[in-house]
């Protein structure tokens, strides 16, 4: 029997399913993830980081002929080359007939829409608002990484908690119940800095900090609130911007995914707010199913318009009858 195997490959987490047949999926396997494709040695930390979370799977069932894997990789928007590079690679390591990979968010996008048209904001240690149209226009806003962008994601977040906690230390800000927090998660303020970068994903890192910003402002902190309203704000400006460019006159659905969703109200309240004043109707709705759900689609449907985005490599020889190489 054919089988699928879906990636969801983020900067925190790399979650892995394998699917058989039309039976639903019956575990997934989580490692931690990769920098990002657009990073130094992100394909071969991102290749690690999808072999760490495969192989187990298919040592599960060894003789498991796979059609396709499917990987939604952070950075791969801004880095298609580095996605073509990693389906390569993996069509080497895996037993597959062909591998895809596209960026995380336009998996995010087919499994909350079912594959259909309007914008996704996919929200997590990064950040991207990903509109597709009836017309096949495609418009990716921010996701470019927690330096030059990613705004109000969860680094983005957790790095500003981090900064009002350390200048509320030093005395240049006012005080605030972020510093206690970041003291608990952290430890001592003036090791922080080394805190942050000490397992060489500050981005992630600093995103473990974004629920104790939320908790401070829940609890009426004036600078978590703050900082929560502001990135509600940047979010909100993400979605309104592709929603604008992809066009159209009904109402178009939008959605929003990932692991920031579970701040909760703190963050998901400021921004419906934000989206009110959109001059085009939106139809805000639940999404239909996660970034691995937009992976099991992608990795056999090449009729889905996030097609024109994926990096696929198909095996050119038949595969051996054998385990998959560790």
């Amino acid at each position: 029997m054919t089988a699928a195997v879906a990636v969801d490959l983020g900067k925190t987490g790399c979650r892995a399913v394998l699917w058989s047949g039309d039976d639903p999926a019956q575990d997934v396997h989580e490692v931690p993830g990769a920098p990002g494709l657009a990073a130094d040695n992100g394909v071969a930390a991102a290749r690690a980081a999808v072999r760490a979370a495969v192989l187990p799977l298919l040592e599960r069932e060894p003789s498991q002929r796979l059609a396709a894997v499917c990987v939604g990789a952070a950075g791969a928007a801004a880095a298609p080359e580095a996605a073509r590079e990693l389906a390569t690679l993996l069509l080497d390591d895996l037993p597959a007939d062909e591998v895809a990979v596209t960026s995380d968010a336009v998996t995010a996008h087919a499994g909350a829409l079912g594959g259909r048209t309007g914008v996704v904001l996919a929200i997590g240690t990064g950040s991207v608002a990903i509109g597709i149209g009836g017309d096949g226009s495609y418009a990716r806003v921010d996701g470019w990484g927690p330096w030059l962008g990613d705004e109000g994601s969860g680094a983005w977040i957790g790095a500003a908690g981090l900064r009002a906690a350390l200048r509320a230390h030093d005395g240049r800000g006012p005080d605030t119940a972020l510093l206690a927090a970041a003291v608990e998660r952290f430890g001592d303020p003036d090791r922080m800095p080394s805190a942050v970068g000490r397992d060489g994903n500050p981005a992630r890192t600093a995103a473990s900090f974004a629920p104790d910003v939320a908790r401070a402002a829940a609890a009426g902190d004036a600078v978590a609130s703050a900082i929560v309203r502001d990135a509600a704000a940047a979010l909100g400006e993400a979605v309104l911007t592709a929603a604008r460019r992809i066009g159209g006159g009904d109402a178009l659905p939008v959605t929003v995914t990932g692991g920031l969703t579970g701040l909760g109200e703190p963050l998901l309240g400021p921004l419906r707010t934000a989206l009110t004043g959109s001059p085009r109707p939106l139809d805000l709705r639940p999404p239909l199913g996660d970034p691995l759900d937009g992976a099991r689609h992608l990795s056999l449907d090449t009729s889905a318009p996030h097609e024109l985005h994926v990096a696929r490599v198909r095996r050119t020889t038949p595969l051996p009858l054998s385990p998959p190489r560790r």
